[in-house]
């Protein structure tokens, strides 16, 4: 049985977009998506008080996210690409750097054909 994920990177520093995209592609994942993504105390810090002293700060930094996400089939390229990841954006404890997570995924349709986990 095969066992796909799809792995998802928020990534806090959108200059080290393209190099991401290009790890993915050295360690063999050929698709992914990337979207323009703003974290939730951003939002908040307009209407949530507890937020309202960042609010300065992200008012003026015009600061976004990239979520990329990719669908992959093998686990041994799930954890290259994760170890690869890491590498390139450092410490993910690091406040400011991203996260990385994969969750199972069951079936595709549109990737390959139609494939079911």
């Amino acid at each position: 049985m095969m066992l796909l994920q799809v792995l998802f990177l928020v990534l806090d520093k959108p200059e080290l977009l393209k190099p991401v995209l290009k790890t993915f592609l050295d360690c063999g994942v050929k698709g992914a998506t990337v979207l323009e993504s703003t974290g939730m105390g951003r939002m908040l810090s307009h209407e949530v008080p507890i937020f309202a002293s960042l609010r300065t700060i992200f008012e003026n930094a015009g600061h976004h996210n990239n979520t990329i996400f990719a669908v992959i089939k093998d686990d041994a390229k799930v954890d290259r690409l994760v170890e690869a990841l890491k590498a390139v954006l450092g410490d993910l404890e690091a406040p400011g750097t991203g996260i990385i997570f994969t969750l199972p995924v069951t079936r595709v349709i549109g990737l390959a054909g139609d494939i079911r986990a």
